[in-house]
């Protein structure tokens, strides 16, 4: 009732049910808080950018249906079965996994300090994040042949061989993976409000306390991009491969350095082959991590 004991008047447009679930399915789409109306005066514009857009949305779309049609079913068999192609297979499943593993591990409590912590030379650090990024795979392979020729890693393995072994296979993909995992755990991060950390602090927490039982939780919804974006590119990883771990068979030959040898001899129909396994195996993997994002695996 109103102040002077009229009922109020409801509103002109009251969200219907089938609003309601649009909007609440919307909600849980990425960047669904930041669409906007269109209007009919907008379409031309709209159309335009949508125009240029589908370039690289072709592009894309004429690698994969390339792929497609171009691999021989006979040959992609032959990658599972042959023992050469397959052990490639298994080695860059399990040293991409491993990798993974080791980058959301560094890339938490690196993107913490970093987003929540002033320290001397924080900008300095921040730019060295960048380093792996930036720099030419090739380089990377190329530094790290030379850090185990220093006597700090001519020291290191002489308990564990990198160079020209699986760890070194590992360690390449890690030096670059790592990067965008920490990337992107610093923008989930940097979306979580401190003062939900500082209200924790301010009823008796400590620092460690908050960072578990507030902090991360709220940041697992940015590990499952991290370790999306870490495993793609650990999958994808050839040139600090290639140098620092060599392409040996049936030792540290992984898909992306089979691909490689194939085209060395000629063989495209098997390099495509090897590729279409790669996108196959690529896909499932981000299906799988994209469920996992939503709570849909189990």
């Amino acid at each position: 009732m109103g102040p002077d004991g009229s009922r109020p008047e409801p509103p002109d447009n009251p969200p219907s049910s089938e609003d309601t679930q649009r909007n609440a399915g919307a909600r849980g789409r990425p960047g669904a808080g930041h669409i906007l109306p269109v209007n009919r005066a907008d379409i031309p514009f709209l159309a335009a950018l949508g125009v240029v857009a589908s370039v690289y949305i072709v592009l894309i779309a004429g690698i994969v249906l390339a792929k497609v049609f171009y691999v021989q079913l006979p040959l992609v068999g032959e990658v599972f079965t042959n023992p050469g192609y397959r052990y490639a297979v298994v080695l860059s499943l399990v040293s991409c996994s491993i990798t993974t593993i080791l980058s959301v591990w560094i890339a938490v409590p690196t993107a913490y300090l970093m987003t929540r912590v002033e320290f001397p030379g924080k900008r300095i650090v921040d730019a060295m994040l960048d380093i792996p990024i930036v720099l030419p795979p090739l380089v990377i392979g190329l530094g790290l042949l030379m850090l185990f020729q220093t006597p700090p890693g001519a020291f290191v393995q002489q308990y564990v061989t990198f160079t020209y072994a699986i760890p070194g296979v590992i360690l390449a993909q890690f030096m670059v993976a790592c990067a965008f995992a920490v990337r992107t755990m610093m923008a989930a991060f940097a979306e979580i409000n401190p003062r939900q950390e500082q209200v924790a602090v301010t009823l008796g927490c400590t620092r460690a306390q908050a960072f578990w039982m507030v902090v991360l939780p709220e940041a697992r919804r940015g590990m499952i991009p991290a370790a999306t974006i870490a495993w793609a590119r650990a999958m994808g990883e050839f040139g600090p491969v290639l140098v620092f771990a060599g392409t040996t068979r049936m030792r540290t030959e992984v898909m992306p350095t089979t691909i490689f040898l194939e085209l060395q001899v000629g063989n495209l129909g098997m390099a495509a082959a090897v590729a279409a396994v790669m996108l196959a195996l690529s896909l499932i993997v981000l299906i799988l991590m994209r469920l996992a994002g939503h709570g849909r695996m189990f």
